[in-house]
């Protein structure tokens, strides 16, 4: 078995810059969809204000957003025609950063508001019964979910990671510069090469399983 996977990785050496390309993306949009998700999440879960429901619920509708439609958005926006044309960004790594975080970003917004609704408002009531401040209060409840908050940004990377429509119209599926797993084994599979395509597959779901094993690691701990 280490004899095939050895040879595998010498006869199809382009499938490094594939796996890494997937990862740099992936990673890249799930930070920035979480560093997003929980600044405006935790806020809306701990405040009532006249628009909080309406927002809500175009946060869920976003949710189960379509990634095709996603894609077509993210293209209209950045083609020659779109009003971001001119920064040159479609069919770039960068293009499909935007898109894939436009995609994590209402799952974890939704998922950070409905847990921290439950779990953070008597995290909350004890830090004010304290006299400590918004922003103490903020790191403090982050401090106390944090393995409810670890689970959703893990959700939002299984999103991120296992996208395929949006990241293939924006991107472009351009060898050595925009593919990714995904769309890799989208490829082949077309082509009829499964050998490479179940290899890249199996590649992903060790990947889905380390990040899961990571994250049930850190619940033992608690």
């Amino acid at each position: 078995m280490s004899d095939f996977i050895r040879d595998f990785f010498i006869n199809y050496s382009d499938l490094y810059s594939v796996i890494l390309m997937s990862m740099f993306v992936s990673l890249t949009s799930t930070f920035i969809a979480s560093l997003a998700g929980l600044a405006l999440g935790i806020p809306t879960a701990l405040n009532e204000f006249k628009c909080k429901k309406a927002i809500l619920r175009i946060a869920n509708t976003l949710m189960s957003l379509p990634p095709v439609l996603m894609g077509l958005i993210v293209y209209m926006l950045l083609s020659r025609r779109g009003p971001l044309g001119s920064l040159s960004l479609l069919f770039t790594p960068t293009a499909m950063i935007i898109a894939q975080t436009l995609l994590v970003l209402p799952i974890i917004f939704s998922l950070t508001v409905s847990t921290i609704s439950k779990a953070g408002r008597e995290v909350e009531k004890t830090c004010i019964s304290l006299g400590a401040g918004k922003f103490d209060t903020f790191l403090t409840i982050m401090k106390e979910c944090r393995i409810q908050l670890l689970s959703i940004i893990t959700s939002g990377f299984g999103r991120a990671v296992s996208e395929v429509g949006a990241v293939m119209m924006v991107g472009g599926n351009i060898k050595g510069f925009t593919r990714v797993m995904t769309t890799y084994i989208a490829l082949e599979t077309g082509k009829g090469n499964f050998n490479e395509a179940i290899f890249i597959g199996i590649v992903l779901l060790g990947i889905s399983f380390m990040v899961n094993s990571i994250l049930f690691k850190f619940r033992e701990g608690e």
